[in-house]
């Protein structure tokens, strides 16, 4: 069993990681997960857990805590009418398949080429954050028919291999498809949730072969869920009122070269590992 003090690192970490987290998603509208991630896999390595599916950890035990926050949030903008449930009902399918395969993907691989592919993506999300432009378009509507059935289960399958919910490629796709930007976070908040349900059961039951902290189901760490889910429904509330106050587009483009350099040094650390 862990030292008493070890335990209470863990919980003084998990606190902090879930109130930044909270607050992030409140303030700039992007997914806890993109935060969450490499903050689990450095808290947990710190805290001595280190193996070769250490971010396979990371990734279910995000991917646990999206269910909760997407759930509520697709809850809050359905009050305000804001989800497009057309596009949600057409895409869930294929972002379903997709996040399944990728979960199936995910519990194959080493901590090493995940950590590779988690730089790769975050890499990619951090400079559309930088630099894309509002006004950019791919087409009039979200696609449908062929379209729709590759990109969707796209949607999903990168998703769970970065650990996170719609916000990070379901926003910009519907925004690059001219739907409007509360309606595309209000939607992508769904594309969560049905990325991260089917991806969350399946990883309960990977085989961890390295030592897990207390409380470990699968992949899955409880304590890590229960305190993240604890503090950004705290946290992420003050994101947003703070996301009224002050322009948030620097800070998302400021937020993007901080996610730039993150997925730089997990791309680092794959490479030396």
């Amino acid at each position: 069993m862990p030292e008493t003090m070890l335990l209470i690192q863990m919980l003084v970490v998990l606190l902090v990681i879930g109130a930044f987290a909270g607050v992030l998603a409140g303030l700039l509208g992007v997914g806890g997960g993109i935060v969450l991630v490499p903050a689990f896999f450095y808290a947990f390595q710190t805290l001595g857990y280190d193996g070769s599916q250490l971010m396979q950890m990371c990734l279910a035990t995000s991917l646990a805590t999206i269910i909760v926050t997407s759930m509520r949030s697709v809850h809050s903008h359905h009050k305000k009418g804001a989800v497009d449930w057309d596009i949600l009902r057409g895409w869930a399918p294929g972002i379903a398949l997709g996040a399944v395969v990728g979960m199936l993907v995910v519990s194959q691989l080493r901590s090493t080429t995940l950590q590779a592919i988690f730089g790769v993506l975050a890499l990619t999300v951090g400079v559309y954050m930088s630099f894309g432009r509002a006004e950019w378009r791919l087409g009039q509507a979200m696609p449908k028919g062929p379209l729709r059935i590759v990109l969707s289960p796209l949607v999903g399958f990168m998703s769970v291999l970065m650990g996170i919910g719609g916000g990070s490629f379901g926003v910009p796709l519907m925004s690059l498809f001219n739907t409007a930007i509360h309606r595309a976070v209000a939607t992508a908040a769904g594309f969560g949730v049905v990325i991260a349900v089917p991806a969350v059961i399946g990883f309960l039951f990977v085989d961890m072969n390295m030592d897990v902290p207390p409380l470990t189901i699968g992949a899955v760490n409880l304590i890590a869920f229960v305190i993240i889910i604890a503090m950004t429904l705290v946290t992420a509330p003050w994101g947003v009122k703070l996301a009224h106050s002050m322009d948030a587009k620097p800070l998302k483009r400021a937020f993007g070269v901080f996610l730039v350099l993150v997925a730089v040094n997990m791309l680092r650390k794959a490479l030396m590992g």
